[in-house]
């Protein structure tokens, strides 16, 4: 939690820079990646999330963030990379993705924070051709760094389809809470039926 809350008043310092390059930087499998800082909503250190049914393995929950449900994605299994166990470095970046019109909140699982980088778009290079048994539309292009590569990525292309697939799976609990009242209004609704009947009971007898 220590390391999260130091990266979250790093992204509060960066933010009011004026400049909209700026990346937040994470670990993945020892590798580096990037996502507009912008997009940043908040970053969490790893809590337990509550499972939803028949989700893909990298949807590892939900979580109540202050009122809101938020999915998590766990970015190493979306990227085929292998599993590992959330520790005291692990991070939930909360971010904000569009879809069309709409915002959504979805939190990334990473396996730390790196660093916060400002980044000229004469440095970004594309992201090589690997032709069409690998998807690189979710890559933003690719930039050196202290020696290093860096791969920013295109989160709300990243993280559309996941959304999509958590709307259907909620879906049908959402139908059946509709098509279920909850039980006070159904003590309501059977109150005034009774109600009703005794008033016809009652005019019948005065006729």
């Amino acid at each position: 939690m220590e390391m999260a809350g130091q990266a979250q008043n790093v992204v509060d310092g960066t933010a009011q820079m004026d400049d909209n390059d700026q990346y937040l930087t994470f670990i993945l499998a020892e590798e580096e990646y990037g996502v507009d800082i912008l997009c940043v909503q908040e970053i969490r250190g790893w809590e337990n999330a509550t499972p939803l049914p028949n989700s893909p393995p990298h949807v590892k929950g939900v979580i109540n963030l202050r009122g809101s449900i938020v999915p998590l994605i766990d970015l190493r299994l979306c990227f085929n990379m292998p599993a590992t166990e959330y520790s005291a470095l692990t991070v939930v970046i909360v971010m904000r993705v569009q879809t069309g019109d709409e915002t959504r909140i979805v939190g990334i699982i990473a396996d730390a924070v790196s660093d916060v980088y400002s980044i000229e778009p004469g440095e970004m290079r594309p992201a090589p051709d690997l032709g069409q048994s690998v998807n690189t539309d979710f890559i933003k292009s690719i930039v050196s760094v202290d020696n290093k590569m860096v791969m920013l990525l295109e989160i709300d292309r990243l993280l559309n389809f996941d959304s999509n697939q958590i709307e259907q799976v909620l879906a049908p609990e959402q139908a059946e809470t509709e098509d279920n009242p909850p039980l006070a209004q159904s003590n309501d609704a059977t109150s005034d039926s009774q109600t009703d009947d005794q008033d016809d009971a009652s005019q019948q007898a005065q006729a």
